[in-house]
């Protein structure tokens, strides 16, 4: 089983990441491994073909030979009312208020006593995938469900208020299927990330959790068709099989967060079926998909990101259509995050943010949303409030009437249409900051009183290569968007938040800059930005590891 596989992150179990008695060679055991190695082993060529079919559509869609519809092949899964999703999981019935967050010790435990129903652990967009993060998140992990979470630092100690087994229902996130994870070699190529996160959490976890009725559940990110929830569903099948569990304990709610998966929100559960726990609308990511699948068009421009909201008709459309699918079939609408986060020593101005967190809510409830995210625990309250008015522990119940055509999901056109110099700035300020905080390390980072993860980043640089390609004329000083423009505007950026880094020249800007600028001067696209950085958090030690002296 070992034969042809290296192993490139050091085994040594770190306090400042782990203070606990479980350490990465209670994650990285043979057992484990041979597991995770079959998975990959199995599935990856159809992983990697599934990759390969998205690049295919891209170049059509910038050829103009492709446009977005419904698939004809699929139809009668469309159209036979008969088949709908499992009954729902035992500690999934009532899902109001998810919180998510990264897989750190401090932010496992402050989740696991908010006043939330359910908790998505994050292994994605909100971790910056460095070895250290990835695997000491198994350990949090582990140490959680067996109620050893509890720790202490010099300020502060960290203490879980009831037992696992009475906290909110764990969702784990892997990585989605476009990352690898470098630092494991098998058969001279690196592993499928989302198969390392998957596997090892299942692995160790799985029966346990079965046995506390709270999983082992997962959130599914990023796919692109039907298919790639079929690649899912199979891998399900297989690692159910290989652990005497039976098929359908697991469940999974995928993140509709890209343009093509609107467009197959019903073949998606169909794939999952008796794994499916519904769908939720990823909104700042399928922002950036839109414009990421459409930026060549000059008929899909979007304006200054704080113009594209939920109301936008191609958002509205979406969440529309997502609500109806799942409530037909049987499964979970859930709705989109609430990134802010309190605004200390400023009462007017928390409060206007927590009236836009409600009003936000509200409105999210009153389409037919099951529940929805926050970001922070103190906005728990608001979303529990607002969607107590359910009266029930979902809606699911309600169907609303579907009136949304494949032209309303593709409809960019908003009435409010300004891009201007401060939207330049915007996304400038917004995309150096986050990328700067992952090339250290932090996935999930404070800015402007949000909690943003890496669709952040993303929709910055794509509204800059989109607004760069087309040489759209700014409307405040009827000035071209250029690429020599948006270097220097680039340049002042680094330079302003440099200065002002308490860093000091340990700061990254400069290299996240480096990065940024082919990307926004439209020389270049990459698929997403944290496939292009990780290289520069993936530190991996000179020498594979000895995998004869790994545990049972």
């Amino acid at each position: 089983m070992f034969d042809n596989v290296k192993i490139y992150g050091k085994i040594d179990n770190n306090p400042l990441f782990a203070p606990s008695e479980t350490t990465e060679s209670d994650i990285l055991t043979k057992s484990a491994l041979e597991f995770v190695i079959l998975l990959h082993r199995t599935f990856n060529e159809q992983r990697k073909q599934l990759l390969l079919n998205r690049q295919q559509q891209q170049e059509e869609l910038d050829n103009g030979t492709y446009q977005f519809h419904l698939l004809p092949e699929t139809e009668t899964i469309r159209n036979d009312p008969t088949w709908q999703g499992p009954t729902l999981g035992p500690g999934l019935i009532n899902r109001s208020t998810e919180i998510t967050g990264p897989p750190l010790r401090s932010m496992l435990v402050n989740a696991l006593n908010a006043d939330v129903t359910t908790y998505m652990v994050d292994f994605e967009d909100s971790l910056s995938p460095t070895w250290e993060n990835i695997v000491y998140g198994q350990v949090n992990l582990y140490d959680a469900i067996r109620d050893q979470i509890n720790f202490s630092t010099s300020k502060k100690n960290y203490k879980l208020n009831n037992s696992f087994a009475k906290s909110p229902t764990v969702i784990v996130r892997p990585r989605g299927w476009h990352m690898v994870e470098n630092h494991v070699v098998v058969d001279g190529e690196p592993i499928s990330a989302s198969v390392f996160d998957f596997g090892l959490y299942f692995y160790h976890n799985a029966h346990q959790l079965i046995s506390l009725g709270k999983g082992p559940y997962f959130y599914l990110p990023k796919m692109e068709h039907h298919l790639e929830a079929k690649l899912w569903n199979n891998i399900f099948n297989v690692a159910q099989d290989y652990l005497a569990i039976p098929r359908g304990t697991i469940r999974a709610t995928v993140l509709i967060e890209t343009l093509p998966a609107a467009f197959q929100m019903e073949e998606i559960i169909y794939q999952l079926r008796q794994h499916s726990s519904g769908l939720n609308c990823g909104r700042w990511d399928y922002i950036f998909s839109t414009i990421k699948k459409l930026r060549n068009d000059p008929t899909h421009i979007l304006p200054n990101r704080d113009l594209v909201t939920m109301t936008s008709p191609f958002m509205d459309a979406y969440v529309k259509r997502l609500i109806n699918t799942c409530h037909r079939r049987g499964v979970h609408a859930m709705g989109g995050m609430a990134a802010q986060i309190p605004i200390k020593n400023d009462e007017t101005a928390n409060a206007i943010a927590m009236d836009k967190v409600r009003k936000d809510k509200v409105r999210e409830l009153t389409n037919g949303h099951d529940g929805s995210w926050v970001a922070h625990p103190a906005l728990a309250p608001i979303c529990n409030e607002v969607f107590s008015n359910m009266g029930t522990p979902n809606q699911i119940y309600n169907v609303p009437d579907l009136s949304v055509t494949v032209n309303d999901l593709l409809n960019t056109k908003i009435e409010e249409f300004k891009i201007t110099t401060e939207g330049i700035r915007a996304n400038l300020d917004i995309g150096l900051q986050y990328m700067e905080a992952w090339l250290r390390g932090s996935g999930c980072v404070p800015i402007n009183h949000l909690m943003e993860d890496a669709a952040t980043a993303e929709v910055s640089r794509c509204q800059l290569y989109q607004w760069v390609h087309h040489e759209i004329l700014l409307d405040d000083t009827k000035e071209k968007i250029s690429p020599d423009l948006i270097t220097q505007f680039l340049h002042e950026q680094v330079e302003k938040l440099s200065s002002a880094s308490p860093l000091g020249s340990d700061n990254k800007f400069a290299l996240a800059g480096q990065y940024f600028l082919p990307e926004i001067r439209a020389e270049k696209f990459s698929d997403f930005l944290t496939t292009l950085l990780y290289d520069e958090v993936c530190t991996k030690s000179s020498t594979p590891l000895d995998l004869s002296t790994l545990k049972k």
